[in-house]
């Protein structure tokens, strides 16, 4: 397991490389007035590695965009290399803006915890790091009562044999990934290592779990 990880990260890392660009931040007040304007809100999630959560929330009736990008931190200007690196504060995340007329905030959560494993601190098979870590970055006190009872659901559950490790904090800034990230699944539906044996499986478990809220 601890070779495959390793494996898995040089290919994820090596296939990413390319050039920089500057990247993009958008503040919560400034995000919230915007998305008032529109009756659309906004939904931030870390749950591995953002090639496949972009593409999952992508898919989900009433998500209108997905992007993704890196949350949580505190340093100035982050880019995918100092990320990846695992020494900043940051995790790879996903912007959702969505229709809650559409799809409900409690939805969006039943995806984020049904997609990836909330019990593994640092890790997302086969990505390992910090920049990896489960979280839920809320924007209101609505959002932080609806995590919090829906991870006190599932622990009384008994779903999980390990404690849901899962971080529930508030959202300060998102900063979009650099472009060539963006729609990466979509750019790059096969021919990559990471892509065939990590992401795709990733994206049809999704399909599979939920075909009722996937667009046709």
């Amino acid at each position: 397991m601890k070779y495959l990880s390793v494996l898995f990260l040089f290919i994820f890392t090596a296939g990413c490389s390319a050039k920089q660009e500057k990247v993009e931040a958008i503040p919560a007040k400034e995000a919230v007035e915007n998305l008032n304007a529109k009756n659309l809100e906004h939904a931030t999630f870390a749950l591995g590695c953002f090639w496949h959560s972009e593409e999952i929330f992508l898919e989900i009736k009433g998500v209108k965009e997905a992007l993704p990008g890196y949350s949580g931190g505190t340093e100035s200007n982050p880019t995918y290399e100092m990320v990846g690196s695992g020494n900043t504060s940051y995790a790879e995340s996903v912007d959702v803006t969505y229709d809650p007329a559409i799809i409900s905030y409690q939805r969006l959560l039943e995806v984020f915890f049904s997609e990836h494993d909330p019990t593994t601190p640092n890790y997302a098979a086969p990505d390992e790091g910090p920049q990896y870590r489960s979280v839920i970055f809320f924007r209101n006190t609505d959002q932080k009562k609806q995590a919090d009872e829906f991870i006190t659901k599932l622990t009384a559950s008994h779903k999980y044999s390990n404690p849901i490790i899962t971080q529930v904090t508030p959202f300060t800034k998102f900063y979009k990934a650099e472009d060539y990230h963006i729609r990466y699944y979509r750019n790059h539906p096969s021919g990559q290592s990471y892509i065939d044996h990590v992401t795709k499986p990733e994206v049809e478990k999704f399909r599979k779990d939920f075909p009722e809220l996937v667009q046709k």
